[in-house]
Formats: structure tokens, C-alpha cells, sequence
């Protein structure tokens, strides 16, 4: 169990969680889009969050501003979380609108909100778990498109829960992070998205 713990920690790594997010959001929402929509939405999403990040990232690594792709070090973590928010003002405003995708968009602006508290923290060189952000963000989201679109989705959700241990669990096999940061970043990612949940739900 210990040498399969680390994968969690690449398989959630949270840029994939938008992507992820996304997927569940067309499930909820398959029937109101067509096809070219679905695919069109999600593509728009896995370029500006996973793509651009990814590229951005080997910019960094080859210039010395990064060692990995979980950017372990507190000091090397402001320039990914300043771009990561860019990006994700770039989806809200331009192309997750909230008149078309009202939910997706209210979670990617929860996703802006957590990220703006991550790097705000890190100025006062407290760093947050972004894997647990990403991972109970996501989780709180479903819950929320279950009730939202009264589908009981009773198995995701379990399932999802269970991430958020397995996650944490990997970051402490993998010496990544402390309890407190964890938990930190697990009422992070919640948090802002219970807020919206009220303005969408």
C-alpha cells in the first residue's frame, strides 16, 4: 500500500481537478448540450488549466523557478498560483460564463478563491495542501450538482470522500506535507465552495 500511496498524488494532481470537475458538471448537465458543446467546454478547460500549466511549468523548471511538478518548496510556489489565477480569471469571465455554465462557473470561481488564500498564505510562508484544495473543492462540488439537479450520485460521492483520506495519506507517505497543512488546505478548497453553493443551489 505504501509504494501505491504516491500515485494518488499524480493521478489527483490538482490540475487535473477543473478537468475533472468538468466531466461531472456535463454528466449532471448532459441532456441541456450537445455533443460539440460538451466537447467544446471541456477542451476549453483542459487547455487553459492543464495544458497551459504543464507548458508553463516546463518554462519554469528549465529556468531554475521549479524542481518538480508538485512544487514542494514554499518559495517556488507564487509564480504557478499567480498564473494558475490568471488562468482561471480567463475561463470565468471570457468562457465559463455565468449566464451559459452557471454551476461550472461558480465552481471555477470558488477555485479562483482558494487559490487567491493559498498564495496569500504563502507571503506569510504558511503553505497550504493544494492537493487537498483540489480534491475537497471537487468533492464539494458534486455533492452539490447531486442536490442542485436532485441525482442521487450516492457512489461518486462516497468514492470522492474516500479521495480526500487516500490524498492526504499519499501527501504524508510523501513527506509533502504536515497534518496542519493538509487540513488547512482541505477547509481551503471546502470552504469557498460551500459559500456558493448558496448562489447557485
Amino acid at each position: 500500500m505504501k509504494k501505491i500511496l504516491p500515485s494518488f498524488s499524480y493521478i489527483f494532481h490538482p490540475i487535473f481537478i477543473p478537468a475533472l470537475a468538468t466531466m461531472f458538471y456535463l454528466f449532471y448537465q448532459g441532456a441541456n448540450f450537445i455533443t460539440q458543446e460538451k466537447l467544446f467546454i471541456f477542451f476549453q478547460v483542459a487547455i487553459v488549466t492543464i495544458v497551459i500549466p504543464l507548458l508553463v511549468f516546463l518554462l519554469l523548471r528549465a529556468t531554475g523557478n521549479v524542481d518538480t511538478i508538485m512544487i514542494a518548496k514554499t518559495s517556488q510556489r507564487k509564480i504557478p498560483l499567480v498564473i494558475h489565477c490568471f488562468l482561471l480569471i480567463l475561463l470565468v469571465r471570457k468562457s465559463i460564463t455565468i449566464e451559459r455554465y452557471p454551476e461550472l462557473h461558480f465552481f471555477l470561481l470558488g477555485a479562483l478563491m482558494s487559490t487567491m488564500l493559498a498564495l496569500v498564505l504563502l507571503f506569510g510562508n504558511i503553505k497550504a495542501s493544494l492537493h487537498m484544495i483540489a480534491i475537497s473543492s471537487l468533492t464539494v462540488f458534486v455533492i452539490g450538482l447531486s442536490f442542485h439537479f436532485q441525482f442521487q450520485n450516492i457512489v461518486a460521492i462516497s468514492l470522492l470522500i474516500l479521495l480526500n483520506g487516500i490524498v492526504a495519506s499519499s501527501r504524508l507517505e510523501m513527506k509533502a506535507h504536515t497534518n496542519t497543512e493538509l487540513v488547512l488546505g482541505f477547509f481551503l478548497g471546502a470552504i469557498p465552495q460551500l459559500l456558493l453553493l448558496f448562489l447557485w443551489l
